[in-house]
Parts: C-alpha cells; sequence; structure tokens
C-alpha cells in the first residue's frame, strides 16, 4: 500500500503519494491542465535544461555567499541524477498550460528538492531542509527560467534536425551522382520543357535540402540569447549581484552552448521574436520537403500511365480493392508533416503576438509547437531518405525515349532556324504525332543529320552550348 504525504500550498493541502517525488503544485497541474495527453516526460532534453538551469543557479547562489553549499550541492546532485536520465517520469505536467510555464518550473522544483532532501539523509516534503521554492527556486522566476531552459533545449533539438537534413542531402547527392547519364525531359508547369539529366535534378534537392543547414544556424544564433537573472520582468528583483553573468557562465560551462546574457533584461523577458524566426525556418523546410516529395510522386506516376521516370521502393499494397496498387506512402507522410509544420508556425506566431506588457504567458504553446515540429520534421528527413530516396531506381530507357519523342527539344533549334520557324515545326509534330527528327532532317531538311547529331548529343542535351 502507498503511503502519502500532507502538502500545502496558500489555497490549502493536498495528499501526495509517497512514491512521487512532485509536489502540491505539480498535483494541481495534473488537475487544471488535461489538453494534449502528453507530458513534460516525452520532452527529455527540456527536462535536461531544466535540470542544468537549476544547478547552475544553485551553484551560482552558493558562490554568491546566499545559500548554504550543503544545499546547493545537494540541488546539483538531484540535478545531474536528472541529467543521468533518472527520474524524467516525475515530470508529468500537460506541455500546454496556463501560467507561462510555472507548472513546468514548479514540477522541476519539486522534484528536484525532494531528490535533494534523500541525498541530505531527509523524508521527501520535508521542505524545511530543502525548499522548492526557498532553494530549488532561489534568485529565479519561471519567467527566467522556462525560456532560458526552452532556449537549451532547442538549440540541442536542431543539432540532431541539422543531422537529418545533412544525410538526407547527402542520399540526394548520392542520387545525383547515380543518375548522372539518365536523360530525362525537363517541365515547367507540369508541360515538357528542355531535357536535362536525372542525376541534375536530385542534386538540386540536394541543394535545395543543404541550404537548410545555414539557415539552421542563424536561428541558433538567435536562441543563444538567455535572461537568466531577470526573475520575474527582468528588473533582476530578489537575485543577488553578479548573479546574472555567474549562472550564465555556469550554464555555458555545463552545456557547452555560446549562451549570450541579454543586454536588456526587461526586452528580453517579454521578447519571443527569435521562436517566431525559428518556426519561420522550420515552416521553409517544411514547404521544400512537400514540395520536393510532390516532384517524387508526380516522377513516379503510374507505373503505366503516368510519368513513371522513377521507382519508389514498394513499402505497402496500396488498396484494399484493386490489387497490385502501390502508392507513394513515404511523400504523402512528408506531405502531412508539412501542412502540420506550417500550421504550428501560424500558432508561434499568434502566441508571440499576444503577450501582453512585460511578459509572454504564450511560451508553453509556442514551446509545444516548435518541439512537435522539430521532432516531425526529423523524423519525416529520416523516413523519407531511409524508405524513399536511397532505394529509388531510374527507367533511363523510358525517359530518355520520351525526351526523343518530345516536341519541348525543338528549342535547340532556336538559335539556327528562329522562333518562327521551330514554332512551326513543333506545331506539326504535335498535331500530326510526328518526331522534330522526322520534320527538321528528314522532310524538310533545314538542318543536317551531322548538326542533328552535335544538337541533340547526350553532353549537349544535358549541358547545352550555344550552337548555330
Amino acid at each position: 500500500m502507498i503511503t502519502t504525504r500532507t502538502e500545502h500550498d496558500f489555497l490549502g493541502e493536498l495528499e501526495i503519494p509517497n512514491d512521487k517525488y512532485y509536489g502540491i503544485q505539480t498535483l494541481r497541474a495534473l488537475d487544471n491542465f488535461q489538453i494534449t495527453g502528453d507530458k513534460l516526460s516525452s520532452y527529455p532534453l527540456m527536462i535536461n535544461a531544466l535540470a542544468y538551469v537549476k544547478k547552475a543557479a544553485a551553484l551560482a547562489n552558493a558562490e554568491l555567499g546566499v545559500m548554504d553549499q550543503s544545499i546547493a550541492d545537494a540541488i546539483a546532485f538531484a540535478c545531474d541524477e536528472i541529467l543521468a536520465g533518472k527520474y524524467h517520469d516525475q515530470f508529468v505536467t500537460d506541455p500546454i498550460q496556463g501560467g507561462a510555464g510555472t507548472s513546468v518550473n514548479m514540477n522541476a522544483n519539486e522534484v528536484i528538492a525532494n531528490i535533494a532532501l534523500e541525498k541530505l539523509g531527509h523524508q521527501k516534503g520535508e521542505y524545511d531542509f530543502c525548499h522548492p521554492n526557498n532553494h530549488v527556486n532561489y534568485s529565479q522566476s519561471t519567467n527566467d527560467v522556462y525560456p532560458t531552459a526552452l532556449r537549451i533545449a532547442l538549440h540541442k533539438r536542431l543539432d540532431i534536425y541539422k543531422e537529418a537534413l545533412k544525410a538526407l542531402s547527402d542520399s540526394f547527392q548520392r542520387k545525383g551522382e547515380e543518375f548522372k547519364n539518365v536523360l530525362k525531359m525537363g517541365r515547367t508547369q507540369l508541360q515538357d520543357a528542355v531535357p536535362m539529366s536525372l542525376g541534375s535534378e536530385f542534386r538540386g534537392w540536394s541543394i535545395n535540402i543543404r541550404e537548410e543547414l545555414n539557415q539552421v544556424d542563424s536561428a541558433k544564433n538567435l536562441i543563444r540569447e538567455i535572461n537568466m537573472g531577470a526573475t520575474a520582468i527582468g528588473t533582476r528583483v530578489n537575485a543577488p549581484e553578479e548573479y546574472p553573468e555567474l549562472v550564465t557562465k555556469k550554464l555555458i560551462g555545463f552545456t557547452n552552448i555560446p549562451l549570450l546574457l541579454a543586454e536588456d533584461l526587461i526586452e528580453a523577458t517579454f521578447d519571443t521574436g527569435a521562436y517566431v524566426q525559428l518556426s519561420g525556418v522550420l515552416k521553409r523546410s517544411a514547404v521544400k520537403l512537400s514540395k520536393i516529395s510532390n516532384d517524387l510522386r508526380l516522377l513516379s506516376s503510374g507505373p503505366r500511365c503516368g510519368f513513371n521516370e522513377i521507382n519508389l521502393p514498394q513499402m505497402q499494397p496500396g488498396s484494399s480493392i484493386m490489387p497490385g496498387k502501390v502508392n507513394p506512402v513515404i511523400p504523402e507522410v512528408v506531405n502531412q508533416v508539412a501542412f502540420y509544420v506550417i500550421g504550428a508556425d501560424i500558432t508561434v506566431t499568434m502566441a508571440a503576438e499576444a503577450g501582453q506588457l512585460q511578459l509572454n504567458v504564450m511560451e508553453p504553446v509556442i514551446s509545444y509547437s516548435l518541439f512537435n515540429s522539430l521532432q516531425f520534421l526529423t523524423a519525416a528527413c529520416d523516413t523519407l531518405r531511409l524508405k524513399a530516396i536511397d532505394g529509388i531506381t531510374a527507367n533511363a530507357e523510358h525517359t530518355a525515349q520520351m525526351v526523343m519523342n518530345s516536341a519541348g527539344i525543338v528549342t535547340l533549334l532556336n538559335p539556327i532556324l528562329g522562333y518562327e520557324l521551330t514554332s512551326s515545326i513543333a506545331k506539326e509534330a504535335l498535331t500530326l504525332k510526328k518526331s522534330i527528327h522526322q520534320i527538321a532532317v528528314l522532310e524538310r531538311k533545314l538542318i543536317t543529320q551531322e548538326k542533328w547529331d552535335q544538337l541533340y548529343k547526350f553532353e549537349n542535351l544535358i549541358k547545352p552550348k550555344f550552337i548555330q
């Protein structure tokens, strides 16, 4: 049988199961906020970031002589235990909550206090010896703890996302090399344009994705700025002299992130512009991934009644009624992730706009949106790479045949014959279902076979030179 302990706050008393390391304020949050069905424990990087913040604060307070060293050491021990992966199941608050993240902060304060109490030889709840507010939260407010922890967690999450982007870009690059000699028709507005290689199409996607790495780095640079020591609104109330600078220095050492203490802590406490910028970067990546997925679906369409230029790996039967049908399920799921991320960007934008005066209370939904977008995009990149791109094959004979049967190749005759004449050739080809070669060389004899061969050799089709 699980025993309980009685805890109180200024609203009254509640019974807390003794096997729980959280306390009364966390229990109130569990009752108040049942929104997403998720728990903070689903976001270990945020939990670890909170542990870094609480450890840095405790040790800074001790160094400045405003906290007993033994209590600070016990708090640091508790934080190290959390950083080692322990007690994460005790972080139970819903990520979306009222109160600007106070419930998240107090969840951390209570868990850390009770771990520290046991380290000091006391029982959970004996807060006279290590109190969630008086010790673990000393020199702090939710309003500097929560955004600082969020930025640390996002910084580390972006590193993971960058790895996924780079791996996907590399996969496209490898396919670009593999398909460099595959001739195909380029298209604009879904109509035949001019020839190209399939390899150059894949290399283009590789570069398109690789560009996002710089954008992610720019966003990371923005979220390096923290407001630790701001406490409630940025005036440093209840924080000792030199504390903001010292706690920032300790955080840099613990996290290996080049954090910067904001020049103006009042401005930094209400500003959420960095999150809007980051969300925009994620939206940009999502749009690119979705566009590429659309292209893959088109190029693999058919197989007999579509483009049929590439073959995506067959992942599952595509229909409960149509035998043999296989759908492009991997690009489809990436599309859907992109739609989510684009919607989440609107959420971040509106939440950033909704802050009033000295604090933006909507940071919980901002953090939830950003973490989910990063998680989904990372998974989408990995899924697209492993289950689609790495296994794509090309239908080279089919794509080359489509090129030479297309009226679009008449464009290469423009410098020799002029636009009006080549237009008449194209019209005749399309109307009478003839090839450009048949009309220009064999029937009208407008150019010689030798000139045709010069113009339409593979190298000139994919990297055309000006020929008259």
